[in-house]
């Protein structure tokens, strides 16, 4: 019974109280997504210029996308070389070219993994699902959403990162790591 009389009113308490404001989003977190596309300034109506011209609304994403890789993965190049290889694989359905592009062990759905090539074969109906198919052709590397666990394609069915290929990990290569 004493144990109520100090439980009751910490409840009570608890009960009353304010919840916390949500946090702050992360640093390296997506910026939040818009309703529409933003309208372009009012005040600049001239045409661009030579010595400043004005680049395209499809090339802005895409130099945001890399520059978020630079920032946080290393060289977008190499990301967007390994992301049209592996796009291409995959909606031309060559097994051969979308298994050169995949890191071994491979992260499945289910928290599976997938060991070697043979049996990335052998499962691959059930790995590279229509899914899957619809999720990578309908991605544009300009609008990948990247944060410190690599590239993201469509909702999350696929990653890419880099592996590092030496002890100090000055050398990498990215491939596949995730498909769900």
């Amino acid at each position: 019974m004493r144990r109520m009389a100090y439980l009751i009113p910490a409840l009570l308490l608890a009960a009353c109280s304010q919840p916390a404001p949500p946090a702050k989003p992360a640093a390296d977190a997506p910026p939040p997504m818009e309703a529409s596309a933003p309208a372009a300034p009012a005040a600049s109506t001239a045409e661009p210029t030579a010595a400043a011209p004005a680049a395209s609304e499809a090339d802005a994403p895409a130099e945001d996308a890399r520059a978020r890789i630079e920032s946080l993965l290393g060289d977008a190049a190499q990301y967007e070389k390994v992301f049209n290889a592996f796009k291409t694989a995959v909606v031309g359905g060559d097994r051969a070219a979308v298994v050169e592009e995949v890191h071994f062990p491979l992260n499945i759905a289910g928290g599976k993994k997938i060991t070697g090539p043979g049996e990335f074969q052998r499962n691959y109906e059930k790995i590279i699902t229509p899914a899957v198919v619809k999720a990578v052709s309908e991605q544009d590397f300009g609008k990948v959403f990247v944060n410190q666990q690599g590239v993201m394609i469509g909702d999350g069915q696929v990653w890419l990162n880099g592996q590092c290929l030496d002890q100090s990990c000055t050398k990498t290569e990215v491939k596949v790591i995730t498909i769900q």
